[in-house]
This record gives C-alpha cells, sequence and structure tokens, in this order.
C-alpha cells in the first residue's frame, strides 16, 4: 500500500525495528519521506533500512531492558532531527506454557521487557513530547491483551499491564497534546511466530494434552498469518492522524473477532450477575 507523502517530516522513534511490526513501521515512515530513529539490540539488522536513506534513518543500539542506554539514544534523536513526534514501543516476545510451567525468572524477564522496558522508553521520550506539546505515543499490544486463552498467560500478563498503563498514561499527558494509541493486532505475517521471538516454556506431563493445540497452532502459523504488516502500518498511520484518535485500535479480522466477543461476554455476565454485585451495599437502615 502507498503511503501519503507527510506536509512537514515526522520523525519515528521505533523500539524492535529490524524485524516485525517494528520494521514494517520504519519502512512506511520512510514512504511517506519520515524520518526514522530504529533501534535495535544488534543495529547490524538495521543495515537495510539505513542503505535505504541515509540522510533519514538514524539506527542505534538499545536493549529497553537497561535504561542507561536511553539518554544518550534521546540526546542523539535530538540532534539528528530535533524533535519525536511518534514513538513505538514495539520491542517484546512471547512465552508459551501454563502459569504453573512458567518460572519466576521467565515471567520476570518477558515483563521486564514488554511492559517495564516499553515504560522505560516512554519516560525517556515523554519530556520531549511535553516540550513540544505534541507527540503520539503507540504501544503495541495484541488482541491478547484485551483477553487470554490457555498457555499464553504470561504474554497476556504483559500486554494487560501495558494496557493498563497506557489508559491512565493517556488521561495524563492529554493537556499536553500527546496522544496514546494501543494497537491490538492479530495475526500477521511477521517474524513474531518463530522460534525467536516466542518461548516455549518445557512441558508438564499434567498440561501435555490440554496445551497441545495452542503449541501446534502457534507453530502451523509462521508464515501462514493473514495479516499485512504494511497495512496496518498505514492503519496505524490513519488513526494517529485523524482528529479523534482511538484508545485501541483492533488490526485484523480475527482481533476484532476475539475482542468483540470478549466484550460482549464481559457485558452479558454483567447483566446477569449485576443484582448479587450491586447487593453488597451497605444497609444502612438497619444501622
Amino acid at each position: 500500500m502507498s503511503a501519503p507523502k507527510s506536509k512537514i517530516p515526522k520523525t519515528w522513534f521505533i523500539t524492535g525495528a529490524s524485524s516485525g511490526f517494528g520494521h514494517a513501521f520504519a519502512e512506511y515512515a520512510l514512504s511517506r519521506g519520515d524520518n526514522v530513529v530504529a533501534t535495535a539490540r544488534n543495529p547490524a539488522k538495521l543495515e537495510a533500512l539505513v542503505a535505504r536513506a541515509p540522510s533519514r534513518v538514524l539506527a542505534v543500539k538499545l536493549d529497553v531492558t537497561d535504561p542507561a542506554h536511553l539518554p544518550p539514544v534521546i540526546d542523539e534523536t535530538l540532534k539528528r532531527f530535533g524533535r519525536i513526534d511518534y514513538l513505538f514501543n514495539n520491542a517484546g516476545y512471547g512465552v508459551v506454557g501454563a502459569v504453573e510451567e512458567t518460572s519466576d525468572a521467565e515471567l520476570r524477564a518477558l515483563m521486564d521487557t514488554n511492559f517495564f522496558g516499553a515504560v522505560a522508553v516512554t519516560r525517556a521520550v515523554l519530556p520531549v513530547m511535553r516540550a513540544q506539546r505534541s507527540g503520539a505515543i503507540v504501544n503495541i499490544s495484541s488482541a491478547l491483551g484485551q483477553m487470554s486463552i490457555e498457555g499464553v498467560s504470561a504474554y497476556s500478563a504483559s500486554k494487560f499491564a501495558l494496557e493498563g498503563m497506557s489508559e491512565g498514561l493517556a488521561l495524563e499527558v492529554k493537556n499536553f497534546g500527546i496522544k496514546v494509541l494501543i494497537v491490538e493486532p492479530g495475526g500477521f505475517r511477521t517474524s513474531f511466530a518463530d522460534s525467536n521471538a516466542i518461548r516455549m516454556m518445557p512441558t508438564s506431563p499434567a498440561y501435555k494434552d490440554s496445551l497441545t493445540g495452542i503449541r501446534g497452532v502457534l507453530h502451523d502459523l509462521h508464515g501462514n498469518q493473514v495479516g499485512d504488516p504494511a497495512k496496518a502500518a498505514h492503519a496505524v498511520a490513519q488513526a494517529l492522524e485523524s482528529d479523534v484518535t482511538p484508545l485501541r485500535l483492533q488490526l485484523g479480522a480475527d482481533s476484532v473477532g476475539m475482542v468483540r466477543a470478549h466484550a460482549e461476554q464481559l457485558l452479558a455476565d454483567l447483566a446477569k450477575w449485576e443484582r448479587v454485585g450491586v447487593d453488597t451495599a451497605l444497609d444502612l437502615r438497619a444501622a
């Protein structure tokens, strides 16, 4: 999908830009004539982006789990481009396994990247956007950041936390002219479903049968997803540049369907159990 040219070049700061959505967002931004700060733990993987537009790409090493990396990266960004218009918190990975199969170390490492890493980058960028009185923070979540299924409880927990932070953040920064957008993709043709982006927990005999399905689905999904990352980038830009940007944007028919079904079940349960919940108030007449 061709991208409309930006009237005034924007600067996109993208974590995890070496592959997947991060790479797709970077390519889309360049096709519009915008500037890109492409970050990755291994900057060598960003060479193709730099070669595409050397004057408009700043490729830098960034491990989002190490806050010490952030101040020099922000300084370098401002020296090169003078501003940050869009922050894309995209760096992350998945864990597949039951809660009982997922160790504390694995869960903490996941949260360090998917949640605490995104928060650290957000805090580093916010003073720049507040000074500009403009900007947008895009947090890449998932349909599994709205609901969860067996085998992805840890991954969902990291995305639930990111979404909760994002909701409050959106209210905190709106008076500074800063938008917050939570993106909830379904299955897209990225590298996320391969072995590098998903960690499989050791299988316990107790869960072997119940989690075989989800492990098989993820294995079979890689390379067969129907979502187009380039179209996802276009959709995100469209939402950011609309007069009213939504707090959440579902991408893909699968995400829309999953989130809608979950919301409908939530409303059905609320209606069914409303009276029980409301009847927990103190009876002041009997006091």
